[in-house]
């Protein structure tokens, strides 16, 4: 390492999490040097093309690398199950191996995902990092591999962590998870731009839920303590609680401005074999995290959201 200012990249940078990660750290810390190549164009870095990803790193010589690119929704990997491991597992494969052989001391921050427990959530209240890992769709399973992949990588000397964050969202997140889903039906509703019906799949699931500041805050930290991890050291991004889908429809709905009627969708009822998700973020809290923003504060959040994309359209 150097006494320059450390230099960060990022993959999947300008992803939901990804800029919110990387404005927190320009703000953070201003003098560390950001590298966030553009999402697509000459200069975006695809981290399935394993010779674009070494002559990055080899060029950018970085102290930190953050790893977020991913295909991270389960439906897409569900639709395109080839797809989700190419760039889930491919992709975390090319980023380590050139870090092995570019910039091996580069520490490196990996975000997995609480989708890799699976069935082991059904067999615990809380699931700590020691649970297994019992993937039960192909995004979960991609990503379990590569969740392996590092903590391999970083038994072999690769000073590496692992994030693994439970349910999240807020402002600008895709449509194709459930909270920006429903509040972008219940926005279009408003507007009489769809009927005053909203159709929705399972109700009855229970997650664990985050506002995705709170996980940013959690990768924030994690960098900042890089040097006092053993490699490999996993910490879970959880509130420690579940939420019903169903009430998070019910707090949408109570904030229509029109009344609307909620109706089940057979192409949306896929009931996942995972009843109910908490995370147990122990380690994570006994660093000084745990969750600031308040849920309800964060459903107001995404609704309000999709109205001002309606109204800017």
């Amino acid at each position: 390492m150097t006494s320059s200012p450390p230099k960060v990249l990022i993959t999947g940078a300008h992803g939901f999490v990804g800029r919110r990660l990387t404005a927190a750290l320009a703000v953070r810390h201003p003098d560390w040097a950001l590298d966030c190549p553009p999402a697509a164009g000459p200069a975006s870095v695809d981290v399935t093309d394993a010779e674009a990803v070494a002559a990055w790193i080899d060029a950018g010589q970085p102290d930190m690398v953050v790893h977020m690119a991913a295909v991270a929704a389960v439906t897409a990997s569900h639709k395109d199950p080839r797809l989700a491991w190419r760039v889930n597992l491919d992709g975390t494969l090319n980023v380590v191996l050139a870090l092995q052989q570019r910039a091996p001391r580069a520490h490196l921050l990996f975000v997995s995902s609480a989708e890799v427990y699976g069935q082991s959530l059904n067999q615990a209240d809380q699931v700590d990092e020691q649970a297994l890992l019992q993937p039960v769709n192909p995004y979960a399973a991609s990503k379990a591999a590569a969740d392996i992949l590092v903590r391999q990588a970083a038994a072999a000397g690769l000073p590496a962590t692992v994030a693994r964050p439970f349910n999240h969202t807020g402002p600008g997140q895709s449509e194709v998870f459930v909270t920006p889903n429903f509040a972008a039906q219940v926005a279009r509703i408003e507007q009489g731009l769809q009927p005053p019906v909203i159709s929705v799949g399972s109700l009855d699931e229970e997650r664990d839920f985050l506002d995705v500041s709170d996980v940013v805050a959690a990768y924030l930290l994690m960098l900042d303590l890089r040097a006092e991890f053993e490699r490999g050291t996993v910490l879970n991004i959880a509130s420690g609680s579940a939420v019903r889908i169903g009430d998070i429809l019910e707090d949408l709905l109570s904030r229509s401005r029109v009344k609307i009627e909620v109706k089940v969708d057979p192409e949306r009822l896929r009931p996942s074999p995972i009843k109910r998700v908490v995370g147990d973020a122990s380690r994570l809290r006994a660093l000084g995290w745990s969750p600031r923003a308040p849920f309800r504060d964060t459903l107001g959040a995404v609704l309000d959201d999709k109205r001002r994309e309606l109204a800017s359209a």
